[in-house]
């Protein structure tokens, strides 16, 4: 028997999140994100194959840039 060490694999994917994640936690739909991406609207992503990621620092950063200090509420129909 050979003892061989354990070589541990680092976590490539640690500082990034799902499509499908960031749909569940901004509470919106992965369309919309899809949408977003595809209007250059919302966060930064990355495609590895037919996957999309976001990474966690770009997340916090895009939500930071969305602050408003007097939120306008848009109306829909006759003003």
């Amino acid at each position: 028997m050979q003892d061989d060490p354990v070589e541990e694999t680092p976590d490539l994917l640690a500082d990034w999140i799902s499509r499908e994640q960031l749909a569940r936690a901004l509470g919106l739909t992965t369309d919309t994100l899809s949408r977003w991406e595809a209007r250059r609207q919302g966060p930064p992503c990355t495609r590895i194959g037919r996957k999309t990621f976001y990474r966690r620092a770009a997340i916090q950063e895009w939500i930071r840039a969305q602050e408003q200090a007097h939120p306008v509420r848009k109306t829909r129909g006759r003003s």
